[in-house]
């Protein structure tokens, strides 16, 4: 085939000289962008440690997604996150958790039933009804479904509750019944300055504080401005004209006067 004065072949890509592995190297994973990505359980709401992190490390993306509770140690024995927001107790086996906070428990009954009249119920009182259990139901959204139906009463933590908002139940708060915790976990030996820097933030500390990785970084020292004032030039030494004053410096009467 000829083509603008000059003759062009066909090459077949069987023909084609192979490229290098230096053409087609990756991209080394020093270079690459770092991430970090955690997960969450139900009732966990990180939209404040999510703002926080955007303002004071927008060169690292954050990346989030809930986790069943089945699930919530799973993400960080496969790699799916860095970190993972728990509901304790954990098998706690190479990795580092962190206790946050309590939360508040709250019974749920369908709609209608007697614990509707009252702000809060006790434990105690509740000794003659039906509790479901959440994890053979397939999990809390699942459990309050059958609530729904009449079958019994489910416990959950308030926030979990809140979450789901299953129509057709009423959630009390509970007194005299376990509370949960939140906690915050992950692998032991993936601990960096990043992830220190993640967990300060979800601890509260400030952008300032000693504690964070980002606030230990040496600042550029500022180059020291010019002397204007020229070289400094030292006054002559003046010979004493009078002999010093022995008072000097007593107090009075600390000078014994002669006899006149």
């Amino acid at each position: 085939m000829r083509r603008a004065g000059r003759y062009c072949e066909h090459v077949s890509a069987a023909e084609e000289t192979p490229q290098t592995p230096d053409e087609t190297a990756a991209v080394p994973a020093e270079d690459a962008v770092r991430e970090l990505r955690f997960a969450y359980v139900a009732g966990v709401t990180p939209g404040k440690w999510t703002r926080r992190w955007e303002e004071r490390m927008p060169d690292v993306p954050l990346r989030s997604f809930m986790s069943a509770e089945g699930a919530q140690l799973t993400v960080l024995r496969d790699g799916s996150a860095d970190l993972s927001f728990v509901r304790l107790p954990v098998d706690r086996a190479g990795l580092s958790v962190i206790a946050l906070y309590e939360e508040q428990p709250v019974v749920v009954a369908p709609k209608g039933h007697e614990i509707s009249v009252f702000e809060e119920v006790a434990f105690a009182d509740l000794s003659n009804e039906t509790f479901l259990d959440v994890a053979e139901l397939g999990g809390p959204e699942m459990a309050l479904q059958v609530v729904a139906s009449g079958a019994g009463l489910v416990i959950l933590p308030m926030s979990v509750a809140r979450h789901f908002n299953v129509k057709g139940t009423v959630a009390r708060q509970l007194t005299g019944a376990p509370t949960t915790e939140i906690a915050v976990a992950w692998p032991s030996d993936s601990t960096d300055e990043v992830i220190e820097e993640f967990i300060g933030i979800v601890r509260g500390r400030t952008a300032a504080s000693s504690r964070q990785p980002s606030a230990q970084q040496e600042k550029p020292k500022k180059e020291p401005k010019p002397d204007r004032r020229g070289p400094a030039v030292k006054k002559p030494k003046v010979a004493q004209r009078y002999a010093p004053n022995p008072d000097k410096g007593r107090g009075k009467g600390s000078r014994k006067k002669g006899k006149r």
